[in-house]
C-alpha cells in the first residue's frame, strides 16, 4: 500500500509514492519514539523524588515505593522493555535514532543485569543512598534535603508536602525491610560505614516539630498565601512531623544501633558479598562505561600516580621549596597562610572565585547555558561527613538554579590551594555547564537530556580542572599544586578502590596509600576512603573519563592542526547529552573527519 507526499518541483506540486520500505522505516522510528517517551514518564512516576527535584511536580505527595513487591514489578517491567526494544528493526532507523535505540537499550539491560546482585538490599549508607541515577531514591537520613530543593508557591505545594510527611513512616519502614532482608542474605556494609549513620539520624531527633529540617517550608510562605491558610498548613505540617516523621526516625535510629550496626562486617570490600567480585566488575563497567577490568584499572592508577608525582616535583621546585615532596605536603597542610579562620571567609572566597571565572569562559566555550548557578554552604547536618564541595543541578522548570555547595565545617582543615580546581570542577565550567547544557538540548530525548553517565560527567569535570592553565588561574604555583593534588586524588582512587574491593586491602592500607601520595587533610582522606567503601567503583569513573576526554582533544589537535578550535571541540563534547565514553569517542572522531574533509 502506498501513501503520498507532496514535493514542490519547479513551482508545481507533484505526488510521489512512498514505498512500503519507507513506511516501515517511519513506523519503526515512531514506535521507538513512543516507547522512549512512555518509558521516561514511567521512570518519573516510579521515581517521584527524582521527578520532584527535577521540577516535575505531578507526584509531589509521594516517596518512592521501595517494597520488595514494587522492586520486583519494576524488574519485570524492565525485562518487557528490553524485549520490546529488541523487536524493533534497528537497521530501519536513522543514525540519530540508532544512537537513541542503543543508549535506551543499554540503560535497561544494565538495570536488568544489576538486579540479580540485589544492590537494592543495601539502600542506605552514610552518604545517603546509592550513587547517582534516576533509580536511586534518597537515603532516610538525607531525605530532609527535599525541603530545601522543592518549589513552594501554592497551597497545593504545601498540602502535598504535608501528605509526603505523613507517608514518610511507610518509606522508612520499607527501607528497614530491605535492610533486614539484606542482613539475612549477608548483604550489609562494613561497620566503619555503618557507625557514621546513627549520629546523622540522631541530629534529626528534635524535641519539637518546628526544629525539624522537614519543617523548613512552613517558615517561608509566599505572601500570596493568606495568613489563615498559612496557619492551617503549618499546624498540619507540625502534626505530620510529630506523628509521622519523628517516630519513623526514632524507629530507624533504634534499628540502626540495635539491629543493623552490630551485623556490619569488620573487614571492608565488596568481595565479601555474595558474588562480590562479579558485582564489582559490573559496577566498574557501569561507572566507567568501558570494558576495563579491575586489574587494568588498578595498573592505570599506579601509572597515573607516578606521572603526577613527577609533575608535583616540578611545581615544588618552582615554588622554591628545597625539601622532599613529603615535607612539602606537610608544609601545605600546616602553614597558617593557606587557611581561613572562619567559614564565612571561606564562603566569600568561593563566591569571588566563581565571579572571577564566569567572564573567562568565553575564551574556551562557544555555547554557555542559560541557567544560572549559586554558591551556598553545605547543610550543617551533613557537613562533617560530606566531601569538600559538590554540585546540585537546577530544576528543569527553572524554579531552582544550580547550586555549588561548599563545606565550611572546620575551615582550619580546608586549604586555599584546593579552591580553584574544586570550583572549576563543581561549578564552572564543570558540572554546571555539563548538566545545564544537556538539559537545554531539546532535540534529544529526555532520558538523554537528564541522564547521567558518571564517567562522562565526572570525567568532564575533572578535565575542567586542567583548564585553569588556559584560563590563567594557576599562575600561583600553590594553586597549580592544588590542581595536581586533585588530579592525584582521582588517580589514587583507582588504586585504593580496586585495592579494597578486589585485592582485599584493609582500610588502613588505603588510608596510608592516599596520605603518602597526596597533601590532603586526614579528615578529607578518611571521608573519601569511607565513601569508596560505601559506593564501590563509583570513584573509578573520574580519572577514566578525564583521560579519555583529554586523549580525544589531543588527538583532534594533532589531526586538525591550525584548524582545531577548542570552542567547537567543547561544543562537540557537551551538546549531545551525557554519553558513554565509546560513543563520545565516535562522535569526536566524526567531527574531526568532517573538519578534515571541509575545504
Amino acid at each position: 500500500m502506498f501513501r503520498a507526499v507532496l514535493l514542490v518541483v519547479m513551482g508545481s506540486i507533484a505526488m510521489l509514492p512512498v514505498t512500503a520500505e519507507a513506511e516501515k522505516r517511519d513506523a519503526t522510528a515512531t514506535a521507538l519514539h513512543a516507547l522512549i517517551q512512555r518509558e521516561w514518564q514511567y521512570q518519573l512516576e516510579h521515581s517521584p523524588t527524582y521527578a520532584s527535584v527535577s521540577g516535575d511536580r505531578r507526584w509531589n505527595d509521594r516517596w518512592d515505593d521501595l517494597s520488595l513487591k514494587a522492586i520486583e514489578a519494576d524488574h519485570q517491567h524492565n525485562l518487557q522493555v528490553v524485549a520490546q526494544v529488541k523487536k524493533l528493526d534497528r537497521k530501519k532507523l536513522s543514525a540519530a535514532d540508532q544512537l537513541n535505540h542503543d543508549l535506551f537499550l543499554h540503560d535497561h539491560e544494565l538495570w536488568v543485569e544489576e538486579h540479580r546482585f540485589k544492590t537494592y538490599l543495601m539502600p542506605s549508607n552514610h552518604m545517603g543512598g546509592l550513587p547517582e541515577g534516576i533509580k536511586q531514591p534518597p537515603g532516610v537520613q538525607t531525605a530532609y534535603q527535599l525541603a530545601d530543593t522543592l518549589r513552594f508557591d501554592t497551597i497545593q505545594d504545601y498540602e502535598e508536602w504535608v501528605t509526603r510527611l505523613q507517608r514518610f513512616g511507610t518509606y522508612v519502614d520499607q527501607v528497614m525491610a530491605l535492610m533486614r532482608e539484606g542482613l539475612r542474605e549477608g548483604r550489609v556494609h562494613p561497620q566503619v560505614v555503618l557507625k557514621r549513620m546513627p549520629p546523622q539520624v540522631e541530629k534529626q531527633l528534635v524535641d519539637a516539630p518546628e526544629k525539624s529540617a522537614f519543617h523548613g517550608p512552613f517558615t517561608r510562605f509566599p505572601a500570596s498565601i493568606p495568613a489563615a491558610e498559612q496557619q492551617r498548613l503549618t499546624a498540619a505540617g507540625r502534626a505530620a512531623i510529630a506523628q509521622g516523621v519523628l517516630p519513623a526516625l526514632k524507629r530507624y535510629h533504634q534499628f540502626l544501633t540495635e539491629e543493623y550496626l552490630p551485623k556490619g562486617t569488620e573487614q571492608v570490600g565488596i568481595w565479601q558479598l555474595p558474588e562480590g567480585e562479579a558485582l564489582y566488575a559490573l559496577l566498574a563497567r557501569r561507572f566507567t562505561t568501558t570494558s576495563l577490568t579491575p586489574d587494568e584499572i588498578h595498573a592505570l592508577g599506579l601509572s597515573e600516580v607516578k606521572r603526577i608525582r613527577a609533575e608535583m616535583e616540578a611545581v615544588k621546585a618552582k615554588a622554591g621549596f628545597k625539601g622532599p615532596l613529603e615535607d612539602f605536603f606537610r608544609f601545605l597542610l600546616t602553614d597558617s597562610r593557606f587557611y581561613y579562620r572562619t567559614g564565612d571567609e571561606l564562603l566569600t572566597r568561593y563566591r569571588s572565585l566563581s565571579k572571577r571565572i564566569d567572564p573567562l569562559l568565553v575564551k574556551l566555550f562557544k555555547t554557555l547555558p542559560r541557567q544560572p548557578y549559586g554558591v551556598e554552604p553545605t547543610p550543617e547536618t551533613m557537613a562533617p561527613d560530606a566531601t569538600t564541595g559538590f554540585y546540585y543541578p537546577g530544576a528543569t522548570d527553572g524554579s531552582r538554579a544550580g547550586t555549588y555547595l561548599v563545606n565550611l565545617y572546620r575551615p582550619e582543615t580546608r586549604p586555599r590551594w584546593e579552591m580553584v580546581p574544586l570550583t572549576l570542577h563543581e561549578a564552572v565550567p564543570g558540572h554546571h555547564l555539563q548538566t545545564s547544557l544537556s538539559a537545554e538540548q531539546t532535540g534529544i530525548p529526555d532520558f538523554r537530556r537528564f541522564g547521567y553517565h558518571v564517567a562522562y560527567g565526572e570525567g568532564w569535570a575533572l578535565y575542567c580542572e586542567t583548564l585553569g592553565d588556559e584560563l590563567g588561574l594557576y599562575e600561583d604555583p600553590y594553586d597549580k599544586f592544588g590542581q595536581l593534588t586533585y588530579d592525584m586524588w582521582r588517580a589514587v582512587r583507582l588504586v585504593v578502590d580496586t585495592g579494597m574491593h578486589v585485592k582485599r586491602w584493609t582500610r588502613q592500607q588505603a588510608l596510608d596509600f592516599f596520605m603518602a601520595n597526596s597533601p590532603r587533610q586526614e579528615l578529607d582522606v578518611t571521608n573519601e576512603i569511607d565513601r569508596y567503601i560505601a559506593w564501590p567503583a563509583q570513584a573509578l569513573a573520574y580519572k577514566v573519563g578525564q583521560l579519555k576526554i583529554r586523549e580525544l582533544r589531543t588527538r583532534a589537535e594533532k589531526e586538525l592542526g591550525p584548524r582545531f578550535d577548542v570552542r567547537e571541540f567543547h561544543d562537540v563534547v557537551l551538546l549531545d547529552g551525557s554519553l558513554p565514553l565509546d560513543v563520545l569517542e565516535a562522535k569526536v572522531q566524526g567531527w574531526v573527519a568532517a573538519r578534515k574533509a571541509a575545504k
